[in-house]
Order: structure tokens, then sequence, then C-alpha cells
């Protein structure tokens, strides 16, 4: 019976150490040794939840269950955001299976475990290889970051002929920045200051702009896709002006409150808002592909795998001075 620690979240937020126990391994289950942990925006949001924290995670293999067919003891490999789903309905037969109405997902499953952790058991069929290319520190901020980003742009068919405009050079805006130029989109960033504009432009951005105080822009050609990234609702005031006719925002971010557009823009342009999860599996297993191939890989802060570390980095991303995605390791590695 497996057992092992996981860091939890509080009604107060404080981050508590806790551990959990698993029966033995069943059908194809597998025991993961946790070697890294990226933070998302979205745990600090469950922080104030009594639940194991933590969904971007990356491990080693160290036990499987009998119907296991793929994976061995010692394979790299990580896990995102959903651990399971029906397999049955029209959503999982189309390879469609994070919108399943039986999905297990954080936050809503599995509560008692995360990748704050030590270890954790998930089903093989969730699991994705890690490509030789990329570290467990670099895979882990992917398995929902990179796999958010990506989706929007590979789902919903943005052309590498696209002009892609990205809103925020942060945890998500540098993935997308990097997602999108290796695609061979022509990428415009948008952001408050120039601070991150030599950043930007050597992640793959060819034009940058700082919009803070600004109430009109003028980026030339409009673009034909936009990223919003930001935790920050947008001055969409200030974007629809630049939205090509036919065009698509993307609001990938999670800010709490209703969406609220110009409506007549919205209309006479033809403008979509489209909703995007993050990426089914096939999508996943392509993202982790073609960042290994093009060497798209996240600017990186650690922090240990401990009490104080994970209070640390949440401090840090809630401060803003998060550059660009932080990553719980290990203190030591068995």
């Amino acid at each position: 019976m497996p057992s092992f620690t996981v860091y939890k979240g509080s009604k107060d937020g404080s981050i508590q150490k806790s551990s959990t126990s698993k029966p033995e391994l069943t059908a194809d289950q597998v025991l993961l040794r946790i070697t890294a942990s990226g933070l998302c925006g979205t745990d600090a949001h469950y922080r104030t939840q009594d639940m194991a924290l933590g969904h971007e995670g990356a491990g080693v293999v160290e036990a499987v269950g009998p119907s296991v067919r793929y994976l061995k003891a010692g394979d790299r490999v990580g896990w995102g955001y959903e651990h399971d789903c029906c397999g049955a309905c029209q959503w999982c037969l189309s390879g469609r299976e994070t919108y399943c109405p039986e999905r297990a997902i954080y936050g809503l499953a599995n509560l008692d475990q995360g990748s704050f952790a030590t270890h954790a058991v998930w089903r093989e069929a969730f699991l994705f290889r890690i490509p030789d290319e990329l570290s467990d520190e670099e895979a882990a901020p992917l398995m929902c970051g990179g796999a958010t980003v990506f989706n929007a742009l590979h789902m919903y068919d943005i052309q590498p002929t696209a002009r892609v405009g990205v809103i925020g050079v942060g945890g998500l805006g540098h993935l997308a920045i990097q997602f999108a130029a290796k695609m061979g989109c022509d990428v415009v960033v948008f952001s408050g200051t120039n601070s991150k504009k030599e950043e930007a432009m050597k992640l793959g951005a060819k034009e940058f702009f700082a919009t803070k105080g600004k109430t009109e822009l003028d980026i030339g050609k409009k673009v034909d896709a936009l990223l919003v990234t930001t935790s920050m609702k947008p001055d969409w005031n200030l974007y629809f002006p630049l939205m090509a006719p036919d065009s698509v925002i993307f609001p990938i971010s999670v800010a709490e409150g209703n969406l609220e557009l110009p409506y007549m823009p919205l209309l006479l342009n033809g403008i979509r808002i489209q909703g995007s999860f993050v990426a089914p599996r096939l999508n996943h297993r392509q993202m982790l592909d073609f960042a290994a191939r093009h060497g798209i890989k996240p600017i990186l802060m650690k922090f240990p795998m401990t009490t104080e570390g994970i209070t640390e980095a949440m401090q840090t991303l809630k401060d803003g001075r998060m550059r660009y995605r932080g990553v719980l390791v290990p203190e030591t590695k068995a």
C-alpha cells in the first residue's frame, strides 16, 4: 500500500504538509516518484481548499499495475489537469475527452493527491512520456501551461500564415510566444511597459507594443488571433480595433467575474470568442513532441518542494515577481 507526503491548502491559505495512502496498484495504475512540479495560477486559486495541490507533474515510474502495457520502472513521465474520463461518450470517442461529463480534473476529483508531493498514483492512460530533450524541471510547466497555449493554437487550426497577438509576457505568455513563433506565425506582443520587450523578441516576437496609458494603438496589419494570457482583464476598447475581420480571441487565463465585450464591433467584424480548456491527450502528446523538436522551454525559477518553498513560490507569483514559471523540486532525489 503506497503512502507518501502531499502538500495541501487550508482555510487560511497556509500550506500544510500531510500524507495520503493508496491501495495496492490495480488495472493500469502507475506509482510515480515526483521529481518536479510546476506552479500554476490555478494552484493559487485552490490554496484555501482542504486538498492536495499541484497539477503540473513530472516524475519517474517506480511501480506499475497488472494492466499497464507501455510504461516500466525508470520511465520519465508527466501529467496535467485531467486524470480520467469515461472513454465512451462522444467527447471521448472524438478525442476531446477534456469535455467528458465524467471527467476527473484537478480541483474536482482526486483531492487527496497532486504534484506538490513526493509520489502520486495515476492511470497510465493519462501519463505522458517526457522527451529526452526536456529535463523534468523543463517539462513540468508544459503539462498545463504549455498544453493550454498549444491547444488554443493547434485545436482551432491557427495557420502558420496568421498574425497572432499575445497579451502578457508571463507564465502563459512567454510560452505562447514561443509556440506561435515556432509554428511560423507572425507574433505581436502586448505588455504594459517595455521592460520585457527584449526578452519577448528573443522568444520569437516580431513586434512589441507597450500599452500602459494608451487609448489606441497603431500596429499596422491587424491580428487574426489574440491570446489573452494575463489574469487582469484587458481594455477591450483598446484591442477590438486591432482585430481583423473573422478573427478569434482566446481568453485562456483564469479570471473572476464576467467577460464583458464591445457588442457592435463583435458583430460587424465577425469576431469570435473561443473558450479553450487544457489539451486532450493527443494534443498534449503532440505539444511535448513539438516543444522537444523546436527547443521550446519555459524560463524557470526553482523552489524546494517543502512547506516553506511552496509558500515562497506562491508569494513570488502573487507579487508578480515570477520569471516566468515556478518549479518545485525535491530537496534530495532518491
